[in-house]
Parts: C-alpha cells; structure tokens; sequence
C-alpha cells in the first residue's frame, strides 16, 4: 500500500509541549553559537592559539563570526529557520572536517559540532511544521 503526504498525519503547529522542547532544545544550541561567535569578536588570546592549532590564520576569527552570527540569525527567526539550519549545518561540518584535520579526539572535539547539529535539527522540527512535514514525506 502506498503511503502519500494525505495519509500522514502532521500537524502544522505544534502542540505546546512540543513547542517548548522544541524551544529548550533550540535554546541550547543558540547559546553556545552566539558564544562562540561573540568571542570570535572580542578575540582572546585564546581563540587566537585555537585557531593557530586548527590551522587558521588568526586573522580570519572575525569573518568567521559574522558568517556564524548571520547563519545563527537566519535560524532563530520563524519564517527563515529551515534555510539558517542549513548553512548552521554546512558550518558545522567545516568545524568536523578541522577537528578531524588536526587529529583532535573523536567523542569531544570533533563529534561536538555534530551534537549541536542534532540538536539544532530536534529542537527544529519540534517547533516547525514545515520541517516535520518534509521529513513525513520521506
């Protein structure tokens, strides 16, 4: 029996305890990113050593934040979130690719950006319809 978008049931707007996990699990990400991106700005020694260690010229910390805080604008507004999850996830996978680069360990610093991945997705697709109906299509 096929299977199509008519049969499945997704609702458009979630229910309130989806949306507040959805929140929670958006909320996390969003702190760390916004973090990450502010001391790309304030440039501390130590992003500078960190960035040396992965192989990045110090002086690419800025531009690296605005496109970090760009991305991270584009996923906590409503309306463009799935497109900001994108890019988040394309920049998280550059962040994988040097820490796998470098011979960092596996379970801290290079899986780290793919558990923020994950919970950007989560917290997501608990609050976005749009999301969880084109994951039901597939």
């Amino acid at each position: 029996m096929e299977t199509t978008l008519d049969t499945i049931h997704v609702t458009a707007s979630p229910t309130a305890g989806r949306r507040w996990g959805g929140r929670i699990l958006t909320g996390i990400p969003v702190l760390f990113l916004a973090f990450d991106s502010a001391i790309k700005f304030i440039q501390p020694p130590e992003v500078a050593e960190a960035s040396a260690r992965l192989g990045l010229p110090p002086d690419l910390s800025l531009a690296i934040g605005v496109v970090l805080l760009a991305c991270l604008a584009l996923y906590v507004v409503p309306r463009t979130a799935p497109i900001g999850a994108v890019l988040l996830t394309g920049y998280l996978g550059g962040a994988v690719l040097a820490h796998v680069r470098v011979g960092d360990p596996w379970p801290s610093n290079t899986l780290f950006p793919i558990y923020v991945g994950a919970l950007l997705w989560a917290g997501l697709y608990l609050r976005d319809g749009r999301v969880r109906r084109l994951i039901a299509a597939r």
